[in-house]
């Protein structure tokens, strides 16, 4: 798969793309913004432009590698410009990727969550909520349910 993301794009920078995989499979659930990820290297002295990190993005959705989810203001129903989170399409890939971590399984439950909806045929997006995020709003035949992942309740 890699090397076919990188000959189909004609990719030159494989380095960077092997570590921004690696970024994705680290930070799965968590909001991604492509100028943080810019101005980052660019204090380590890397220069990658924010469209440039955008597009190997939109390179490893297209190879089916990660799934790109929008978030959605549920109050002004509108769809937000940055701040997609990036799930896997394959568990199995991001754990080969970096390896299985046991403290990881909130991350991995809330990709598998993510998964199984799209297998039950949900369009799924993130809610956010007067600065409050719900993991998923997924819709199926003019039906919306909401849904909070967490690995565990210890308090109320």
């Amino acid at each position: 798969m890699f090397r076919d993301i990188v000959e189909r794009y004609k990719l030159r920078n494989i380095g960077f793309l092997e570590r921004l995989i690696e970024y994705l499979a680290e930070n799965i659930g968590n909001l991604f913004s492509a100028k943080k990820v810019s101005d980052f290297l660019k204090s380590q002295q890397v220069k990658i432009s924010v469209s440039q990190i955008q597009n190997y993005l939109k390179y490893l959705a297209n190879a089916f590698l990660i799934h790109r989810v929008e978030r959605y203001d549920l109050v002004g129903n509108r769809m937000f410009e940055i701040g997609e989170k990036d799930y896997f399409e394959n568990l199995g890939l991001r754990n080969n990727i970096i390896g299985y971590r046991i403290n990881d399984e909130g991350k991995l439950l809330e990709n598998l969550v993510y998964n199984h909806l799209l297998y039950l045929g949900y369009q799924v997006k993130i809610g956010y909520m007067q600065q409050k995020e719900i993991d998923f709003v997924a819709e199926k035949n003019h039906e919306r349910i909401y849904i909070q992942v967490s690995l565990c309740l210890d308090n109320e």
